[in-house]
């Protein structure tokens, strides 16, 4: 049998450069966290690995002009994933600028998870929790976070809703027919502002597969106030979108 000193050494060797990781990442079984705990420490004595905070590490990069410090993503990854599989992903402001929508960076970013509240005060690095509307996990993160961005549309700071239409758009278009369909599965379970907008870009676009489960999920009688009108987003009216 593997010793666990063993096999987190292993298992941090084959761990890319430039990676941050967690105990979740090494999949231990808890009642050996003592036992790992104390190979890690030997592991960072030895120069492998640095500790960012308590529970998180990193296998820093080795470059001419020394160790490379990791970015923030890397920073929040450990947060990011529990038993190995990921349950939360980066959303809000931080995300939406990654995504071209806001040229605002916030001070604090937020986490989304469907089952864990994750909060993060690691020096300069913050962020609070937020509920995800669907189980997270690699496959729908990404797809998720757009979701959010046509949520918070009104909110994001300083957005041009033109460029950001062209942005939605362009994504959108890009997705396979398998993909739309999973992002009309999952808007859902969104506010039906969302449904509003995505079945009205979905109709710009010509797809016409989903519209019906979009339509349907709709209050006929309520408005969506999100600044758009049919100049910007043709058909925008008939979604109830002013």
């Amino acid at each position: 049998m593997t010793r666990v000193s063993d096999k987190v050494s292993q298992q941090v060797k084959g761990l890319p450069e430039d990676t941050s990781f967690g105990y979740s990442q090494l999949a231990i079984p808890k009642q050996d966290y003592v036992t790992a705990a104390k190979a890690l420490e030997r592991l960072q004595r030895k120069g492998v690995i640095k500790k960012l905070a308590k529970g998180i590490f990193y296998k820093p990069k080795k470059t001419v002009f020394g160790e490379k410090k990791p970015d923030e993503q890397q920073l929040l990854k450990p947060y990011l994933y529990q038993n190995g599989r990921r349950t939360a992903y980066i959303t809000g402001d931080y995300l939406y600028n990654q995504l071209g929508l806001t040229t605002q960076v916030p001070a604090v970013m937020q986490i989304a998870s469907r089952n864990r509240r994750v909060f993060v005060n690691n020096g300069a690095l913050k962020a609070t929790a937020v509920k995800s509307y669907v189980d997270v996990t690699d496959d729908n993160y990404q797809m998720l976070g757009f979701l959010d961005a046509m949520k918070d549309l009104k909110q994001i700071p300083d957005v041009d809703i033109h460029n950001t239409l062209t942005i939605f758009k362009s994504r959108i278009s890009a997705l396979k027919p398998a993909q739309r369909q999973m992002m009309i599965d999952y808007a859902l379970a969104y506010p039906p502002r969302v449904r509003a907008l995505l079945g009205a870009i979905l109709i710009d676009l010509n797809v016409k597969k989903g519209i019906a489960q979009l339509r349907d999920s709709l209050n006929p009688l309520t408005t969506f106030d999100l600044g758009i009108d049919d100049s910007l987003l043709p058909n925008a009216s008939d979604w109830n979108i002013r």
